[in-house]
């Protein structure tokens, strides 16, 4: 059996379904429960992350953990405590989702070091340890949701700086691949789409599956900064706004690693939103 984190986000949904369809058992743990949160057939147990205790009951039978970085707020977990439940509960192999940010700036606390002491707790937690390190998700996009539907309009700053960012669903298949299939422990995976998408194509992407145009409005940064500090605090915004506008050689490279673990090149942009684009009608 299978225990997944995070079972209702853009990775751990795909995830669910790509384990069940493989005819895995799965038991989903989130801090709420509801019957429509999870597919029939898959196991929900609530318990809170933050709580290692309350973990128990769900790590009974498990042999494999997908654990989800919450990212800014991981901090307030308890990584190792985690891992230990688990251990204890007969999990042996264990597949960290982490950032790429973990490696390419090391130096922020938003995306760097506190990410850099969850992936410690996982090679040091004497199980089989795979580690994923997307870029941005393809599915950030879904941001522009409200304005593309109201008004064929989306914004954000930088439009011409392209970035590869992943789809989500090749992360959730990279990942089940790590869960079910010997060969890849003490990896790390670095993951990223096929290639380099600025905003303005992305904007064109989501244009060519409605079948009608949407507008591109470039942001800038002082505009794109208030709006994020609504909702991220300010070192999230600082180092978010640095990634997108000044991107290191690293956050710009092209990984050949989901080709690598899946047997087929990552999907584009345009895939994801040809999947996606109910959202955006």
């Amino acid at each position: 059996m299978i225990v997944v984190t995070g079972p209702t986000g853009n990775v751990g949904r795909p995830l669910i379904q790509a384990l069940t369809e493989a005819g895995e058992q799965v038991t989903a743990v989130s801090r709420s429960v509801s019957d429509t949160a999870v597919p029939k057939g898959v196991r929900h147990r609530q318990a809170d992350l933050a709580d290692p205790e309350s973990l128990r009951p769900a790590f009974d039978g498990a042999d494999a953990l997908f654990l989800h970085d919450t990212g800014a707020g991981a901090h307030l977990l308890s990584p190792r405590d985690i891992l230990d439940v688990a251990k204890a509960g007969g999990v042996g192999r264990v597949v960290l989702l982490s950032s790429q940010g973990v490696a390419t700036r090391p130096e922020s606390a938003s995306h760097g070091s506190v990410g850099l002491s969850i992936e410690d707790a996982v090679r040091q937690s004497g199980m089989d340890w795979t580690i994923l390190r997307p870029g941005g998700f393809a599915s950030n996009a879904y941001a522009w949701a409200e304005s593309a539907r109201a008004r064929r309009t989306v914004t954000a700053p930088f439009g011409d700086v392209g970035l590869p960012v992943v789809d989500p669903a090749d992360i959730a298949e990279v990942a089940a691949m790590a869960l079910r299939a010997d060969g890849h422990a003490g990896k790390v995976y670095e993951l990223t789409g096929p290639a380099l998408s600025t905003p303005r194509q992305r904007a064109e992407a989501l244009g060519a599956a409605l079948g009608e145009p949407v507008r591109f409005i470039e942001q800038t940064r002082d505009e794109a900064r208030a709006q994020m500090l609504q909702f991220m605090p300010e070192p999230v915004v600082e180092t978010t706004l640095a990634i997108l506008g000044e991107p290191k050689p690293a956050e710009q490279r092209i990984s050949p690693d989901v080709e690598q673990v899946l047997g087929r090149a990552p999907r584009a942009f345009a895939d994801w939103a040809r999947r996606n684009i109910a959202a955006f009608r």
